[in-house]
């Protein structure tokens, strides 16, 4: 169908909209119904990744309920490893694992035939971009590089990414090939997402915050640069979303550093200093996903704050991080009435 999405799409390309565009990350998860009704038809968490019917259904959730104005298909940053065969399962109350990468496996890894091995998330795709409003915009995604590592190397998340910083530090050569072929794949993975019908991909790298400076251009910047380099040269019109959880100061050249189109703002971020960014393109966030558990005059008067503060520039309305499973339903509706029904919205 004609890609006609328009609101994220017009802030993408650095207009100002009034009200702005909103959606949440994880807007597809544990805090709704119809979603844990949905996971339990699938054996396991990938099963639902992999299956289009299922991860159709749960995308098209909370459109139906809220009429967010994008739509992120539901995946993991994770398929990219499993695509490696790294032995990726998710493990109840634990969080993700894999098989921990060796400097020997390294050296011998290969960029997989996502074509074949990922053929289930390119059908699902095309499936919500057949099934979503054309007002809807369908944003794909992927993982940063060194977000991907972090779990490569470790073989499952920590608090600060000790194995992975420590591992760049011992075995820097074998670090930036294994940044590397993550970058290869996942542009191969966004290209292929942009022609199943996205029309645009977010890139997640929710652990940029633990580098140093040094080490946030190498291991942050550079590898996302190659990935959105790859896209434009292959698909020139594309758009792109980076965030960069926790990168604070760094924020100040990530934008023109890896060429996105907008950037995502953690809740961290004071909003004068979001508001300095806004001058430079458009902003992501930046709500903190606290107060969709807490509601009330706390989330009335935060969301009130965004809009007076960026709401004059481009902005995407989101939250500073994924949706918690403790969110309340009602909370989001909640906030949708603020941003869309005149409360707070600055109409500069």
């Amino acid at each position: 169908m004609e890609k006609t999405a328009r609101k994220v799409m017009d802030v993408l390309s650095g207009k100002t909209v009034s009200p702005p565009p909103v959606w949440l990350m994880r807007q597809a998860g544990r805090y709704l119904p119809e979603y844990r009704q949905t996971r339990q038809q699938a054996k396991g968490f990938l099963d639902l990744c992999y299956s289009p019917d299922l991860a159709v259904e749960v995308t098209m959730q909370p459109i139906r309920r809220y009429g967010f104005d994008a739509a992120i298909l539901f995946s993991d940053i994770l398929v990219i490893p499993d695509a490696m065969e790294r032995n990726v399962r998710f493990v109840e109350g634990e969080g993700p694992q894999m098989d921990p990468i060796s400097v020997e496996e390294i050296e011998a890894l290969d960029v997989p035939d996502l074509a074949l091995r990922l053929a289930p998330v390119f059908e699902a795709v095309s499936r919500l971009r057949r099934d979503l409003p054309g007002s809807t915009t369908l944003l794909g995604f992927c993982g940063a590089p060194w977000t991907i590592a972090t779990y490569m190397i470790a073989g499952h998340g920590t608090p600060d990414q000790a194995p992975a910083r420590l591992f760049a530090y011992r075995y820097p050569q074998a670090f930036e090939r294994l940044l590397a072929v993550i970058a290869e794949a996942s542009a191969d993975y966004l290209i292929r997402q942009i022609d199943a019908g996205a029309d645009a991909v977010q890139i997640f790298d929710s652990w940029a915050g633990v580098l140093g400076d040094e080490e946030f251009q190498r291991y942050a910047v550079q590898p996302v640069r190659r990935i959105v380099n790859t896209l434009r040269a292959a698909r020139p019109s594309a758009k792109v979303i980076a965030f960069a959880k926790g990168a604070g100061a760094n924020l100040r050249t990530y934008r023109r550093g890896v060429d996105a189109d907008a950037i995502g703002l953690d809740w961290t971020l004071p909003l004068d200093f979001a508001a300095e960014l806004q001058k430079d393109g458009a902003v992501q966030g930046n709500l903190d996903p606290l107060l969709m558990v807490a509601g009330g005059d706390a989330l009335d008067s935060r969301v009130k704050r965004i809009l007076d503060r960026l709401g004059n520039g481009p902005l995407i309305f989101n939250l500073g991080h994924g949706i918690t499973p403790q969110a309340d339903p009602e909370n989001v509706t909640r906030l949708l009435a603020i941003i869309r029904g005149g409360s707070g919205e600055n109409d500069g």
